[in-house]
């Protein structure tokens, strides 16, 4: 894509937008109260800033939020794709399926939350998909904790019991699938996301 990383979309993007504003990354970074090399290495590629950070970056640059995020979102060529089940078979045969539909997207499972929490406190998460029992945890409590360190997270609820559908609209998910994960039902899911990736399989 012309820069060494996949990011060389909103990297070049935002050097265009910053140039426009007639600021230095010095002066960009002070607005946003990071050191210049951060804001150097966006504009390389190297990394994406946050999610929180987008919004105040797109005020300093006086363009929408909504178009850094997409361009964000466009420029993940390998989304992080997370499936969070306590049934280690589950789990094992959902994996397989996912990365049979989303061959580019780095899918991981945890059976555990917290760890998918932390996961996702250090890597951008495009789609979780959530069992909606953890044991003693929620998978609703689960949902908005990733939604409030990413907004654009894309959820989408895994269960064996189709009465907890109601509820799960009742939250910010994309959709909600019934279990055993099938590359079909899958596929018919990510074309309802409320923020698209490509993933690389015949229907990107």
């Amino acid at each position: 894509m012309g820069v060494c990383c996949v990011n060389a979309l909103f990297a070049e993007t935002l050097r265009k937008l910053r140039t426009e504003k007639g600021i230095s990354q010095s002066q960009l970074g002070k607005q946003l109260f990071v050191n210049h090399s951060t804001v150097a290495r966006w504009e390389n590629g190297s990394r994406l800033p946050d999610a929180s950070m987008i919004p105040r970056l797109a005020d300093s640059l006086g363009v929408d939020a909504n178009t850094l995020f997409n361009l964000a979102a466009r420029s993940d060529e390998n989304p992080n794709v997370i499936l969070v089940d306590d049934s280690k078979v589950i789990l094992t045969d959902g994996l397989a399926v996912l990365e049979e539909v989303m061959p580019d997207a780095a899918v991981t499972g945890f059976i555990w939350p917290g760890e998918a929490v932390e996961y996702a406190r250090t890597n951008r998460v495009a789609l979780a998909i959530l069992d909606i029992e953890l044991g003693n945890a929620s998978g609703f409590d689960l949902c908005r904790m990733l939604l409030e360190i990413n907004p654009r997270t894309n959820i989408v609820f895994l269960t064996a019991y189709a009465d907890y559908s109601l509820d799960a609209w009742d939250t910010e998910a994309s959709g909600f699938l019934l279990k055993p994960l099938t590359p079909d039902g899958v596929r018919q899911q990510l074309k309802k996301l409320r923020y698209p990736f490509s993933t690389g399989g015949a229907d990107r």
